[in-house]
């Protein structure tokens, strides 16, 4: 029986691809020990990104290809999730307690901006992070509702300058309408928005996250551009329908990020197709392959595509969005995969990796 090596640990690890960032463990510099004691090898992996319903499953696949190693007898593979701060645009202060900004935006109205950035920070906090969401949509706050808080609940207000964040689904939430009447139009001017909309993020006390999401306004105007230049977002992500109409505006909104050098993560493609609930006929209502295009165009990733589907819609409704509403449906999946997705784009921009640890018995 031939002695383990360190190379051939790391050889039989470079066979497997994370897919959340498309490089093998070793590659994403995510190995951080190897344990050699003769014939037992322990491994410890640690990931970016929150993968807490993804991280078991990766550890089991890995430890059996380890053991199937010439000479190894047993063979141990920990994983964990050490997620960090990632610096922003430059000049820009972080926000306290908070570790990454995640903008989700999009070029118009009406493609499932809200309903997207709810679900991302519902699957976020699934799979083992610190999340809050902050609706900067001020026309038209929507999280509220979705995440099934009462109309006329308010934040706390501490030592009278902080915004205490309400709690739903184990995320903090922080919207406008928390502080107005829902039935009341903002009637505002954009430097008045932004003000209070900078006002609101600055002087909410986030409690220890490690992702605020930022349902961001529609389109890309003088509001999109003082936020996106005021606060450090670590990504943006593109959400936009495969309708001709919608992907000129998502273009857009591409370009204001990258003017603003905020990395753009992805797209995240709504109402993609349709399956008809009688017959399960599927049609492509509002075109095929948009979201496909748009991401090839600018070099950037189809983060998901999602179905036209009444279920997503009745669910926000009723305050209680897919992710946590049916958690093992096929469309929640699809939002477990896009958060993991967002969190490690966010940690392959970030910081280079640390260098591993070797201990063997020699």
């Amino acid at each position: 029986m031939s002695a383990v090596t360190r190379e051939a640990v790391e050889a039989c690890l470079r066979q497997f691809t994370d897919p959340h960032l498309d490089q093998d463990p070793v590659s994403a510099g995510c190995l951080r020990e190897v344990d050699i004691q003769g014939a037992r090898v322990a491994v410890r992996l640690e990931l970016g990104y929150a993968a807490g319903l993804f991280k078991n499953g990766w550890a089991q696949m890995l430890q059996m290809a380890l053991e199937n190693l010439d000479g190894v007898d047993s063979a141990q593979v920990q994983v964990d999730c050490v997620i960090d701060s990632h610096q922003g645009q430059a000049q820009v202060p972080a926000l306290a307690g908070v570790k990454n900004v995640i903008a989700v935006a999009s070029g118009k109205g009406g493609v499932g901006k809200s309903t997207t950035a709810a679900n991302l920070a519902l699957a976020l906090a699934r799979e083992g992070a610190r999340v809050g969401i902050l609706d900067a949509d001020i026309y038209g706050p929507s999280q509220g509702i979705m995440f099934g808080i009462a109309e006329g609940t308010r934040p706390e207000v501490r030592e009278q300058k902080w915004f205490v964040p309400l709690e739903a689904h184990g995320v903090q939430v922080m919207s406008m309408a928390f502080l107005t009447d829902d039935n009341t139009p903002m009637v505002w001017r954009g430097p008045m928005v932004s003000g209070a909309l900078l006002q609101l993020i600055t002087q909410t006390a986030w409690n220890d996250l490690d992702y605020l999401v930022v349902d961001m306004p529609p389109g890309t105007g003088d509001i999109q551009l003082t936020l996106a230049q005021k606060v450090p977002v670590a990504g943006s992500v593109i959400v936009t329908t495969p309708q001709d109409l919608a992907l000129l505006d998502a273009k857009k909104g591409v370009e204001m990020f990258r003017k603003v050098h905020i990395p753009v993560l992805g797209v995240v493609e709504n109402m993609a197709v349709h399956i008809c609930s009688n017959c399960g006929h599927a049609e492509h209502l509002f075109g095929e392959g948009g979201g496909e295009k748009l991401a090839a165009q600018y070099g950037v990733e189809l983060l998901a595509s999602l179905p036209l589907s009444m279920a997503i819609r009745m669910q926000a409704d009723d305050g209680k969005p897919t992710t946590i509403a049916d958690p093992e449906s096929q469309i929640a999946m699809i939002y477990q995969d896009l958060a993991r997705k967002v969190g490690a784009r966010i940690a392959l921009a970030g910081k280079p990796a640390m260098p591993s640890i070797e201990i063997s018995e020699d």
